[in-house]
């Protein structure tokens, strides 16, 4: 499926639309994406600010499509595990950006090509407009050759 067609799925997802999670970007290639997360009247939480449920929740299911989509189907992928540290109090839109590089990839072939499954953490940053880490997220994939 084309990244422009699942970026508008992913948009119109009755999780992602009832919780004001925007998929902003996501490259053609399935290496970027940029997801955001408007404040309102829906995802606030008894204080006023972002519902930490919302917040963790923008940044499932990424990394894991990304790797599905650049290792082809003789891979199996799933989202294993993850954590959230909040930070600071959302008021704000905030933003969480995924990148994937090369040398992801590269290492994902060589740790799996004996067919042992591999786990990997990937780090990501929630961030207010104005540039305040909101809240720090690590994410387990779980990726195995098939076969």
């Amino acid at each position: 499926m084309k990244a422009s067609r699942l970026r508008l799925l992913m948009n119109i997802w009755p999780p992602y639309l009832a919780a004001g999670i925007r998929v902003r970007e996501l490259s053609d290639d399935y290496r970027r994406a940029r997801v955001d997360l408007r404040r309102g009247w829906l995802n606030r939480n008894y204080v006023g600010v972002h519902f930490g449920g919302s917040l963790f929740a923008m940044t499932d299911p990424f990394y894991m499509l990304m790797y599905m989509k650049n290792l082809g189907s003789d891979y199996v992928v799933w989202d294993r595990a993850g954590r959230i540290e909040f930070l600071k109090p959302g008021r704000e839109t905030v933003s969480a950006k995924f990148q994937l590089s090369d040398r992801d990839l590269e290492r994902a072939r060589i740790e799996t090509r004996d067919g042992r499954p591999w786990l990997v953490d990937h780090d990501v940053e929630i961030r207010g407009r104005s540039g305040l880490l909101v809240a720090r997220v690590e994410r387990t994939v779980y990726v195995r050759r098939k076969g």
